[in-house]
């Protein structure tokens, strides 16, 4: 079956994630931000990400450089690199992981 449905989850207090497809070798997951000030905690992971704000104002911290984003950016995380953002905004992030995210399933 190509099309899957995935259960929204609480990922940290005021974001809740789904994936919204994945394969071995690509994951696409939604990080839905609630409320202002909600934090996607600094971390890293082996995994290439690609994120997209599809709605929403962020501020991101990758190996320890800051900046914002807004509706339309996007940008890559590279393998191991140290992460994290807050919400400015309530929105949503796409994020694009390969490989797949095993943790998230």
């Amino acid at each position: 079956m190509f099309v899957k449905t995935f259960p929204e989850v609480a990922a940290d207090p005021g974001i809740l994630r789904q994936v919204l497809s994945d394969s071995a070798e690509l994951m696409v997951v939604a990080f839905r931000f609630q409320e202002t000030g909600a934090e996607g905690k600094l971390h890293n992971h082996p995994h290439i990400q690609s994120t997209y704000v599809e709605s929403g104002k962020f501020r991101f911290s990758i190996e320890g450089k800051e900046f914002e984003v807004g509706p339309g950016d996007s940008f890559v995380i590279p393998s191991k690199a140290m992460h994290g953002c807050v919400c400015i905004e309530p929105g949503t992030l796409i994020d694009t992981f390969t490989p797949r995210r095993d943790d998230f399933l």
